[in-house]
């Protein structure tokens, strides 16, 4: 699929205060196949984002009450983040407040007077990258996996649609200090030696690093029965070969799971022989997507 497919496809909004230039950029991304929603103010930016969800946000950094950068913020942290990439417009040029920008979450900024022609190009990068990396999330969603990432201060930075539904519904009920701290942990221990994190209906399992060093959790429903005995009852496992599976599914190695589980590494590979058998796979990532698809059903 070319930029120029995902462009005619692509939802962009607009916000900025001045008018002249609202309608400057507006039509310039209408000329260009795109379906443009504007706004004059942040506030009004963010009610906009609850009903239609853009794919990209050009944004003004100076406005009057709540500026670009705050929009900004309340935007990609906020109670209903979005996934769209936010691009900076000002006269602003300096290097503080470029800085300011992204840590705001933006990912690009372009100076005022706006050069068109370089404006859609790089709005189309964006949009194709942010595709790929929503098809990519989505993709977790398909085979069961539903994963939230956090940065190292804790803060939620993105994840699959299904993780991130459950969480917003859930997300008041779960103290957010304890969150971060049991996330702050586990970039001070190795994997097999963090315990899950559970609080009210959910529970957090901790899966690894990703290159951008995002946190990744996954995040599972709590109910009367645990996931070991959905996986025992689903593929008629005995209570260890499900306790093994489970692990299994959650990314740990062979030597990972006899740790957590006290096992010898000889006995571990036993019981995964015994579970391949049972399921009828021959290898650790297709169990792993057979137990997702179990684990998921009640998520």
């Amino acid at each position: 699929m070319t930029t120029g497919d995902y462009d005619s496809r692509s939802i962009a909004l607009v916000v900025d205060d001045n008018p002249d230039s609202l309608g400057m950029v507006s039509a310039a991304l209408e000329n260009h196949g795109m379906t443009v929603l504007v706004a004059r103010d942040g506030r009004s930016a963010i009610n906009l984002t609850y009903r239609v969800q853009p794919d990209v946000i050009l944004m003004d950094a100076l406005m009057p009450d709540m500026d670009g950068f705050e929009t900004c913020r309340a935007l990609k942290f906020g109670p209903n983040p979005v996934l769209a990439p936010i691009i900076f417009m000002t006269g602003l040029s300096d290097q503080e407040h470029i800085v300011k920008g992204l840590r705001a979450g933006g990912v690009d900024y372009i100076t005022k007077p706006v050069e068109l022609d370089e404006m859609i190009a790089r709005l189309s990068t964006h949009i194709v990258n942010s595709k790929l990396i929503q098809s990519a999330r989505d993709a977790l969603d398909s085979c069961g996996r539903a994963i939230l990432a956090f940065d190292q201060h804790g803060e939620l930075a993105w994840g699959s649609q299904k993780a991130l539904g459950f969480f917003a519904s859930v997300a008041g009920e779960v103290p957010l200090a304890d969150l971060k701290a049991w996330i702050a942990g586990c970039a001070e221990n190795p994997v097999s030696a963090i315990a899950p994190y559970s609080h009210g209906v959910m529970a957090f399992h901790f899966v690894g690093v990703s290159i951008a060093r995002d946190y990744l959790v996954k995040i599972t429903r709590l109910d009367a029965e645990t996931n070991e005995e959905k996986l025992r009852a689903a593929f008629d496992l005995t209570a260890r070969e499900a306790e093994v599976l489970f692990w299994l599914t959650l990314g740990k190695t062979n030597r990972d799971i006899s740790a957590i589980l006290d096992l010898s590494a000889r006995t571990v590979n036993k019981h995964l022989e015994q579970v391949f058998q049972k399921m009828g796979v021959d290898n650790r990532t297709s169990a792993a997507v057979l137990a997702d698809r179990v684990l998921a059903r009640d998520f």
